[in-house]
């Protein structure tokens, strides 16, 4: 079988950048090593499993770049235009630690586009950029919207402390799930932790102090857990809405209608309904099919958590075996995280032109 040689990727690769600037989009580079000081304050530990992170003796604790939006983010917040839009192309690097056919470096082409003027028009700009410049390749395009989902956790009717939780695990979808069975009384506490919270001195027979965490931090979450055991569970009709929201699955234009009826139920989404209205709108008036596009409640969820809105894939329509062609999405908060505070709004989109390559046949024996 044949492979797609660098020559040939780097070329394509090229090729997209070059259609992105065409759009006006400014050709920007960033650099391979970044700091992992700001990747592993926007997402936690848990990045460290998918990056290849190595020690500077000057910069401290560096990250060899596993994609390019934080980086492209920084830069924009730095020059403050607005609006504003960047292409780039380059190199990107992940651990795979199920799969070792999987890439663990490849090239990336990317579109970001900075303008909140209208939102729902960058969107669908961005989406269509993104197809237009995959071509005639057969691929299914898939859709989401992380911002509904956020915003039904915000508005159940439960304790801050319980929806601060969920919203953590939100691209977590195992944890998310176990956390909502435990606040909707539909798993037992487990013996133990009964046990502890009903202790009047939960410290006893502890022992000496061992471990990182000082007494404080533990009695502080004894404290913590004794509050959300008195709190009522979260009610089966909320529990019931989330599980529909979460599961559904079907074109665009079926969703929006399926949202509607959920919004009487469920008022805190109404906003962010009205913006997938408005962007469905938007993706007619640049050629998209709606009545064809499909929409996944649970889309995007295991993705990097900067995305907070919209989101979409195009993947290969005949071998579902590929990663994603494409993806993308709006990430609006992740600006404010390194904005200090000053958000601007934001939407993007990557490609990955081996897989391109690959699917159109343009293959090396």
């Amino acid at each position: 079988m044949g492979i797609v040689t660098l020559a040939a990727i780097l070329t394509e690769a090229d090729r997209l950048r070059d259609a992105f600037a065409a759009r006006d989009a400014v050709v920007v580079q960033t650099d391979v090593l970044q700091s992992a000081d700001i990747l592993l304050d926007l997402y936690g530990e848990d990045i460290r499993g998918r990056s290849y992170l190595t020690a500077d003796p000057i910069r401290g604790e560096m990250v060899l770049r596993p994609d390019f939006t934080v980086p492209v983010v920084q830069m924009h917040m730095q020059s403050h235009a607005d609006p504003a839009r960047y292409t780039y192309a380059g190199k990107v690097f992940r651990k795979q630690d199920s799969d070792p056919d999987r890439a663990n470096e490849f090239v990336q082409v990317g579109y970001e586009v900075f303008d909140g003027v209208n939102p729902a028009l960058a969107d669908a700009e961005v989406f269509a950029a993104i197809r237009d410049a995959l071509g005639d390749v057969p691929l299914r395009a898939a859709t989401g919207d992380i911002g509904i989902l956020m915003a039904a956790v915000s508005g159940l009717r439960t304790s801050q402390a319980r929806k601060d939780a969920l919203a953590r695990h939100i691209w977590r979808p195992r944890r998310f799930r176990n956390l909502l069975d435990r606040f909707g009384g539909r798993t037992a506490v487990p013996p133990s932790r009964a046990a502890l919270l009903a202790a009047s001195d939960p410290f006893a027979a502890a022992g000496p102090d061992m471990g990182k965490r000082s007494r404080l931090e533990v009695a502080r979450r004894i404290e913590a857990l004794r509050a959300d055991a008195a709190t009522a569970p979260i009610s089966g009709e909320e529990l019931a809405l989330l599980d529909t929201l979460t599961g559904l699955r079907e074109t665009s234009d079926h969703v929006l209608s399926q949202l509607r009826d959920i919004a009487v139920d469920m008022p805190a989404i109404g906003p962010a309904v009205m913006r997938l209205n408005a962007r469905l709108d938007a993706l007619e008036d640049y050629g998209v099919d709606v009545s064809k596009l499909e929409f996944e409640g649970s889309y995007g969820r295991t993705s990097l958590e900067y995305y907070d809105g919209f989101v979409f894939g195009f993947y290969a329509a005949d071998d579902p075996t590929l990663p994603p062609v494409a993806t993308g999405g709006r990430y609006d908060a992740l600006t404010a995280r390194l904005g200090e505070g000053v958000a601007v709004p934001a939407v993007g989109g990557v490609i990955r032109p081996d897989l391109l390559l690959q699917l159109r046949g343009d293959i090396a024996c």
